[in-house]
């Protein structure tokens, strides 16, 4: 069996888990964590509202200075990722 999974684990699977993609022995440690876990239910959960809420917004919705900013950062997250 493998070893339980914690709660810095979780936080870092939860886009995958979210997006279906955690093989079936992650997705199993990871349910299994938010049965006895209640802050990482509810980090679950805030996750699943801010994606909620994001997928709301359109781009003429923001101000252009804030959409400029908003790229600048993911431009600057993915160079650090690469």
């Amino acid at each position: 069996m493998a070893a339980e999974l914690t709660c810095k684990e979780l936080v870092e699977l939860v886009t995958e888990y979210l997006d279906g993609a955690l093989s079936l022995d992650e997705l199993e440690r990871f349910e299994e964590h938010l049965v006895y876990c209640a802050p990482c239910v509810t980090h679950v959960e805030q996750m699943r509202d801010t994606i909620r809420l994001v997928g709301a917004v359109r781009e003429e919705d923001l101000d252009p200075v804030v959409a400029d900013e908003l790229l600048a950062a993911f431009r600057g997250w993915r160079e650090d990722t690469a």
